[in-house]
């Protein structure tokens, strides 16, 4: 796993040039997708506030009269097709702004892009049929039966119209963050509209599944938001039976597998995830690294005839932070900038320790945890002004201790719930330690 995040880091290190270059040594240009496909592994690990900050200024400067965002930005050469209008490419205009604010707080960047991420949708609106969006490139990269190239299991419409739906309700959130209620109350119903055409179109609820039930078209529903609750976790298993048959590997794109990362994260389901991350027959990132690869290649194959040094699938690195250790931001937009974090890591059963530290704009927030004796340790430090709610496994909340303390009766410390085999305690800023039965 270690020298997995190294491969991704390597790779985001290098590709961090003013714009966040598909590669340092050949195109050079800055495709949009990856800056928030990626995101939350770029963020985790770098002050890049800044060079968001000029992305987002970017775009707003390739923007077109008509609303087009072009796939790169900025556009210095243009290209024909899905190769400079794909939805999946241009929507960073709307995403990336939402990604700042999440880990930094920035409401200026909002206000700054509201009339360009507005005009944007306003594009794809128009571009949509009866709420369904379907061209450009979709889940490129995807490994099917073809070459690697455009989106062979899934179709556009799908990723187009998911991408789409995420637009809306992003915009949404920022509408209301900004106090445009009205605005935010529109995109809403519109996001609605979205939501029940897509499922009249790609849902199988006898199958439970969406279109052919790949990892990618199972898995955006999931992440965005689009499936009903009640079909919640009949898709999850349909999601994990479809890696299973694939034998744990990847099959989803540069689009796709990010989604197939969060819906895997959110389900609670990391060992699957471990699984994938570290399964060696086939395409993937151990294959890659017996390749002799030392930063992220452009294809999952590392086939020497594609860049072999590229971030756009660097996916797994998200969950790392957010799934391995656990940091989760808050989705509460009152909450941006860490003022409060979910702590739930997943414990793994083929990890015995993981480590992590986040610099955040209140300062150092820290998650780590051991297995060792039939004991799980689990070491948070809060940063001051913020809170969190750390998630433990636990069948009873009366046998986790903090230091020498019980829990629930610690100072800083407050029993919140306890269900599922988990306990659940709100902290206040500070360094805390806490020990409970490893299950």
């Amino acid at each position: 796993l270690n020298d997995i995040h190294r491969l991704i880091n390597m790779a985001i290190l290098s590709n961090t040039q003013s714009v966040l270059t598909d590669c340092p040594h050949r195109e050079k240009l800055g495709w949009l997708e990856q800056s928030y496909l990626v995101g939350d592994g770029v963020l985790m690990n770098w002050d890049v506030a800044g060079l968001y900050q000029k992305i987002a200024r970017d775009m707003r400067e390739a923007q077109t009269p008509d609303g087009l965002v072009p796939d790169i930005a900025p556009e210095y050469v243009k290209f024909d097709g899905g190769f400079r209008d794909s939805p999946e490419w241009g929507s960073a205009v709307v995403l990336d702004p939402d990604l700042l604010y999440q880990y930094d707080g920035d409401r200026r960047t909002i206000a700054d892009e509201y009339d360009a991420m507005q005009r944007y949708v306003a594009y794809l609106r128009g571009k949509a049929h009866d709420h369904i969006l379907g061209y450009g490139l979709g889940d490129w990269f995807d490994i099917g039966p073809k070459k690697l190239g455009p989106a062979q299991l899934t179709s556009l419409e799908l990723t187009g119209t998911a991408t789409y739906y995420r637009d809306l309700t992003t915009l949404a959130r920022m509408a209301q963050i900004l106090g445009k209620t009205q605005d935010a109350a529109a995109l809403a119903t519109e996001a609605a509209a979205v939501r029940d055409a897509f499922n009249a179109r790609f849902f199988h609820p006898d199958t439970h599944i969406y279109e052919h039930g790949s990892q990618t078209a199972l898995a955006m529903p999931l992440a965005v938001g689009l499936v009903p609750d009640d079909q919640r976790a009949a898709v999850t298993d349909a999601l994990v039976e479809q890696i299973h048959a694939a034998h744990n590997r990847v099959t989803a794109g540069d689009v796709g597998f990010s989604y197939v990362v969060r819906a895997l994260t959110d389900a609670g389901r990391g060992d699957l995830l471990y699984d994938m991350a570290v399964q060696s027959d086939g395409p993937g990132y151990v294959d890659q690294l017996r390749k002799g690869a030392t930063s992220l290649t452009e294809a999952w194959d590392a086939n020497p005839g594609d860049s072999q040094n590229h971030l756009m699938l660097g996916h797994i690195e998200a969950w790392f932070y957010r799934g391995l250790a656990g940091i989760q931001p808050s989705d509460d937009p009152a909450d941006a900038g860490f003022a409060h974090v979910l702590i739930a890591p997943q414990i793994v059963p083929a990890v015995q320790w993981v480590q992590a530290t986040l610099n955040t704009p209140r300062g150092t927030l820290a998650s780590a945890w051991k297995k060792e004796g039939g004991v799980l340790t689990l070491s948070v430090t809060i940063p001051p002004n913020a809170s969190a709610t750390l998630r433990i496994p636990a069948r009873d909340p009366a046998a986790v201790k903090e230091g020498s303390t019980a829990a629930a009766g610690a100072t800083g410390v407050a029993l919140v719930r306890a269900a599922d085999g988990h306990a659940d305690f709100s902290l206040g800023s500070g360094s805390y330690v806490f020990t409970a039965p490893a299950n």
